[in-house]
């Protein structure tokens, strides 16, 4: 089974993106956008895991979360993998208001993949380029104009407070993916406050 853990916008910002968002979905090209209900930003994808260990994922991410105080985030600007000249996914960026909150956020994602490898949920690797996936294609693609279209969006400012694992099921045939949520995990349950 596919699972993952991630960062959910709440409905205002997923809102506000969704306005920018809506009018270039519209415009021909050969991008396949991604849902708006899809969207999320991931922290950790574990491709292959054995269903009796989804408790246990769900458990190591809630012991993680708690660790972890909330973290202001917003989506702003936009980027693509692999890069511009070749691009394969278009994406929004991830920032925060807060001098510490990339730092706070990759803490939080390394955390959940360190404590789902423990228990042998094999989490993908490599460095963590915290993002929302807005569009895919399937042959790659000078992505230059896309990116200052979608580089101008800037939303607002939203309080990270909770980690979602979802299971994905894939799409029949062709289809997109559902991502079912199955545990809800808060941060800083266990932060001891001054």
């Amino acid at each position: 089974m596919r699972i993952f853990a991630a960062v959910v916008p709440p409905p205002d910002a997923h809102a506000d993106l969704e306005g920018f968002v809506e009018p270039r979905r519209d415009v021909h090209s050969d991008l396949r956008w991604t849902p708006s209900h899809l969207w999320h930003v991931t922290l950790a994808f574990m491709g292959d895991v054995s269903e009796h260990l989804l408790d246990d994922v769900c458990d190591e991410v809630a012991g993680v979360a708690a660790e972890h105080e909330p973290i202001p985030l917003r989506l702003s600007g936009a980027g693509t993998f692999p890069d511009p000249s070749q691009a394969r996914v278009v994406w929004m960026d991830v920032r925060s208001d807060s001098a510490d909150g990339l730092a706070r956020l990759e803490s939080l994602a390394l955390g959940v993949r360190r404590a789902c490898n423990r228990i042998g949920a094999s989490p993908a690797g490599g460095a963590y380029r915290p993002h929302l996936t807005l569009a895919r294609v399937r042959r790659p693609f000078e992505a230059t104009h896309w990116l200052r279209v979608m580089d101008a969006y800037a939303g607002p400012s939203w309080t990270a407070d909770e980690v979602t694992v979802f299971v994905s099921h894939r799409g029949e045939g062709r289809g997109r993916p559902h991502y079912e949520p199955v545990a809800v995990c808060p941060l800083g349950a266990d932060v001891v406050r001054a």
